[in-house]
């Protein structure tokens, strides 16, 4: 199978926001954000593996698009983590570095995926 950087970042950062959600529930008694950050941090990758499998370029950029979205948000939520004190800056900022690295490639992603489709 094709190596698809987008894909392994996506699915590794995932993975991190699921351990995330399971430390703040179970150690924090936090309910709120971590089902809105699970969703979001999960929702990313999801959109990113099925615009892989669009029926047209105009489907994959809506999906690309989608996922940058859900970037956005996630990226929301994990800087009121650190705000609220309960992750350290540290966790927050590896957290969020490898999401605005998301973030890059996925706008670089649509740009190029735009471009090709005029």
């Amino acid at each position: 199978m094709k190596e698809n950087i987008l894909i392994d970042k996506s699915i590794a950062f995932a993975a991190r926001i699921i351990k995330l959600h399971k430390y703040l529930t179970q150690t924090k008694k936090e309910k709120i954000i971590s089902n809105q950050i699970v969703r979001s941090g999960t929702s990313i990758g999801a959109n990113i593996n099925e615009g892989n499998y669009g029926q047209s370029r105009a489907d994959f950029i809506a999906k690309m698009h989608i996922a940058l979205k859900e970037t956005s948000e996630t990226e929301y939520w994990l800087r009121l983590l650190v705000l609220s004190e309960y992750i350290s800056e540290k966790e927050g900022k590896s957290l969020i570095d490898d999401c605005l690295e998301i973030k890059k490639i996925l706008v670089a992603t649509i740009t190029t995926a735009k471009s090709n489709q005029q």
